[in-house]
């Protein structure tokens, strides 16, 4: 669990690097729309690199995959050229704090439902405390 638990601290350590760094690239260029194209060009290489690394034998299967599945590069596209244009104006600590916020409330619902394959893990007192008190800190956040 230990490796999982790192893995993913350190994509949330990216989220905000990655909000700020296209944030400011989409302001020094004029164009959200275009330091995006750009992220996910540079992204798309990165994948590819190791595809080709890690072998790509799941390409073919893609297409029996049922289709609702790619909605989440929609997904994706719609969460950085929001924060690539947000950010800027609202502030990086902001659009992640509110990011994060809605991040908690769908993993939370996710979890609860087991949507798209997810475990179950019912919404509780514990989870709904955690959500609140999240939600106090971007209240906090806002207010100072």
């Amino acid at each position: 669990m230990a490796p999982y638990a790192l893995t993913m601290l350190l994509a949330g350590i990216g989220i905000p690097v990655l909000a700020a760094l296209n944030a400011a690239l989409g302001a020094r260029i004029g164009s959200p729309a275009v330091a995006a194209t750009v992220l996910f060009a540079v992204a798309f290489l990165s994948c590819a690199v190791v595809m080709l690394a890690t072998g790509f034998h799941a390409l073919g299967k893609v297409t029996a995959a049922p289709k609702h599945l790619l909605f989440a590069g929609v997904l994706i596209a719609f969460y950085v050229l929001s924060i690539t244009f947000v950010a800027p104006r609202f502030g990086v600590g902001n659009a992640v704090f509110f990011v994060l916020l809605g991040q908690l409330i769908s993993a939370a619902l996710i979890d609860h439902f087991g949507l798209f394959g997810a475990r179950l893990a019912p919404f509780d007192a514990s989870r709904a405390l955690g959500i609140g008190l999240m939600a106090a800190g971007v209240f906090v956040a806002q207010k100072v």
